[in-house]
C-alpha cells in the first residue's frame, strides 16, 4: 500500500479575489468622528506572522450607527433612515448614500502577517440584552488551513465602556486582553490576532 500523502488545504486565493494587501481605509475623510489606525498581525500557535489571511471588518459609524439597510434606527433629528447610509446635504435637499464611510472592507495580510487599518472609532451600539456595546470592530479572518471563518473583535483599551460590554463581560477575566487593542496614542491602536497557543485570541461561535 502507498503512503498517505500529505494533506493540503486548497488555496488560498485572496491575492485574486481581494487585491488590498496590508492596508484598508473604511472612512473617507468627510466622515464624522475621531479618526483612528489600527495596526494588527495574525499570527500562529507558534508565534509566527500568517502572510496569508484575509481580514473582513465591520463597524458602526461615530454615532452607532451601521452602514445595513436593517439599521433603521431613528436619527437625532427624528429622521428614519439609516444613519450610516444616509446624509442630509448642507443644501437641505433629500439625504442620499453616505459615500464617506463604507464600515465594511476586506484586505489580506501582507509578508509580515500585519494589516493596517484607518478609520474613524465607532459608536456604541445596542447589545443583546439592551446594554450598550463598548465601541469596537467586528473581524472576520479566513486563512490557509482554516475550513470555517473565525469571528473575532477589537476593542479599545482607552475605552471606559470596556467595563460594562456585556460581551466582554461574558469573557473570562483572563482571556479578554485578547481582544483589547493596546493604545499608543493619538488615535493609534496596535493589535495581535493569535490563532492557537497559550495566548489564543477569543473567537466567537456565530
Amino acid at each position: 500500500m502507498l503512503a498517505l500523502t500529505p494533506f493540503q488545504t486548497v488555496g488560498p486565493f485572496f491575492a485574486i479575489l481581494v487585491p488590498a494587501q496590508g492596508r484598508l481605509s473604511l472612512a473617507g475623510a468627510d466622515a464624522p468622528g475621531e479618526r483612528i489606525v489600527v495596526d494588527a498581525t495574525v499570527r500562529d500557535g507558534a508565534g509566527q506572522p500568517v502572510p496569508d489571511a484575509l481580514i473582513e471588518i465591520w463597524q458602526a459609524n461615530a454615532d452607532g450607527r451601521c452602514n445595513h439597510p436593517d439599521d433603521a434606527r431613528p436619527h437625532s433629528d427624528g429622521r428614519a433612515q439609516p444613519y450610516a447610509t444616509r446624509r442630509r446635504p448642507s443644501d437641505g435637499r433629500a439625504p442620499g448614500p453616505d459615500d464617506a464611510f463604507h464600515g465594511f472592507g476586506r484586505v489580506h495580510t501582507d509578508g509580515a502577517g500585519g494589516f493596517f487599518l484607518e478609520t474613524i472609532k465607532p459608536g456604541p451600539v445596542p447589545g443583546p440584552d439592551g446594554r450598550p456595546q463598548a465601541p469596537h470592530l467586528l473581524v472576520g479572518l479566513f486563512a490557509r488551513g482554516l475550513l470555517t471563518r473565525l469571528v473575532t473583535r477589537i476593542y479599545f483599551a482607552d475605552e471606559p465602556a470596556n467595563g460594562d460590554d456585556p460581551i466582554l463581560d461574558a469573557v473570562a477575566p483572563d482571556r479578554r486582553a485578547t481582544l483589547i487593542a493596546a493604545h499608543r496614542g493619538e488615535g493609534r491602536y496596535t493589535h495581535t490576532i493569535t490563532l492557537q497557543g497559550a495566548d489564543e485570541t477569543v473567537f466567537f461561535d456565530v
